[in-house]
C-alpha cells in the first residue's frame, strides 16, 4: 500500500509544498478488522476531499502530497511521543488514537487499541516516512530557491463540543503564535484568505499542529503555516458530500492567496 500520493508541479516549480495529511481513509489489511466496522464506515475525523480543494496547485508549480491511510491508524499531526499540543481542557488525539474526537471508542475491543510496541511499529512504518518525504522536498525547494514554504492543509467539523462550545469559524490561520513563518509571509497569507466573504482567524482555537511546528525555521528559511477550515464551507450542511458551488468559492481564496504567498517568496 502506498502510503502517500505525490502530485507533481505541472508548472515551473515555486517554493512551496503542500501537505494533506488527514484526508487518506486507508486501512492495512493486516489491522483493519481491529476497528468497529461502523466507524471505519463513516470516518467522522477524516478532512473529506480537503485535497479536491487544491487540484489548482499543481498548475501554479506547488507539489502536493497526500496521506492515504486513516488518521485512526496513525495521525501524522500529533508529536511522535504523543505529547500534547495544547494545555486546556480540549480533546487531544494521541498519534495512534483509541477514540474520535467525541471520545466514541474506535476499535472493537480493548485488546485491539495499540500498546507501546504497536505504537513504535506504526510510527516507524506510517508515519516517519511521511515526514521524511516531507523533509527531502522542504530540502530540495531550499537548495533551489534558498527558501520554502510548507502550506498544511486540514478542516473540522461545523462543531466539535468537545474541543470548543461554539462553531469553528470560517477558516484558521496557526503558526504557533508566529514562530513558524516570517510575518511578511504571515501577513500575506491573511491578506489572501480575507479577499473572499470568510471569517478568518488567527492561531485560535488552532496554533498548527506538529507538522507546521516540526518543521517551521523561518530563521533558515524553511516558513510553515496551516490551515484549518471548516467542513460546510465546501461540503453540504450535514458534511457529507462535497458541493461545488461551495467548494469553488473557496478554491477561489485560496489559489489568490497561494499566488500571493508565491509572489511575497519571489521578493
Amino acid at each position: 500500500m502506498n502510503l502517500f500520493k505525490i502530485t507533481e508541479a505541472k508548472a515551473p516549480i515555486v517554493p512551496i509544498i503542500i501537505s494533506v495529511p488527514h484526508s487518506g481513509t486507508k486501512f492495512p489489511s493486516a489491522i483493519k478488522k481491529q476497528y468497529k466496522k461502523r466507524m471505519r464506515t463513516h470516518l467522522d475525523d477524516t478532512d473529506w476531499f480537503v485535497h479536491r480543494l487544491y487540484e489548482f496547485a499543481p498548475s501554479l508549480g506547488i507539489t502536493v502530497v497526500k496521506a492515504n491511510l486513516s488518521r485512526w491508524v496513525i495521525d501524522l499531526n500529533r508529536d511522535p511521543k504523543s505529547v500534547p499540543l495544547y494545555t486546556d481542557d480540549r480533546l487531544i488525539t494521541s498519534n495512534t488514537p483509541i477514540t474520535d474526537f467525541y471520545g466514541n471508542k474506535i476499535y472493537k475491543s480493548q485488546e485491539f487499541e495499540p500498546d507501546q510496541n504497536e505504537i513504535k511499529r506504526r510510527l516507524d512504518t506510517y508515519y516517519w516516512p511521511y515526514y521524511e518525504q516531507l523533509k527531502t522536498l522542504i530540502e530540495d525547494r531550499k537548495k533551489q530557491f534558498g527558501k520554502v514554504l510548507l502550506w498544511d492543509a486540514h478542516s473540522i467539523r461545523h462543531k466539535v463540543s468537545t474541543i470548543q462550545k461554539d462553531p469553528f469559524p470560517d477558516m484558521i490561520l496557526g503558526n504557533n503564535d508566529e514562530k513558524t513563518a516570517s510575518p511578511e509571509l504571515i501577513t500575506s497569507a491573511l491578506h489572501g484568505l480575507k479577499s473572499g466573504a470568510f471569517e478568518i482567524n488567527h492561531n485560535s482555537p488552532f496554533k498548527g499542529g506538529h507538522i507546521t511546528r516540526y518543521f517551521g525555521n523561518p530563521e533558515n528559511n524553511i516558513h510553515t503555516l496551516q490551515l484549518e477550515m471548516n467542513k460546510i464551507l465546501y461540503m453540504d450542511d450535514n458534511e457529507v458530500t462535497y458541493n461545488e458551488e461551495r467548494a469553488k468559492k473557496v478554491q477561489d481564496v485560496l489559489q489568490h492567496t497561494m499566488k500571493r504567498l508565491v509572489e511575497t517568496l519571489q521578493k
